[in-house]
């Protein structure tokens, strides 16, 4: 099964950069009367909380060797 490891793969890779890359993040405050808008943007870059990263780290380890064994 080449595409179950290529799914792996993929999830694996996603799992390495998620203890690496922020995650961007914007909300919207303000107040909205009639015809007047009074409002903040606030941005924020946050990082994934780390069992997310080995959850997705397991997984795609796991597809990975799951298409060995069917494979052979």
């Amino acid at each position: 099964m080449r595409i179950l490891f290529i799914v792996g793969l993929i999830v694996l890779v996603l799992g390495m950069l998620s203890f690496f890359v922020p995650v961007p993040h914007t909300e919207r405050h303000g107040l909205d009367a009639g015809d007047i808008h009074v409002g903040v943007n606030t941005h924020h870059d946050e990082m994934l909380p780390p069992y997310v990263g080995v959850g997705l780290l397991v997984v795609g380890a796991g597809l990975m060797i799951a298409s060995r064994k069917r494979g052979a």
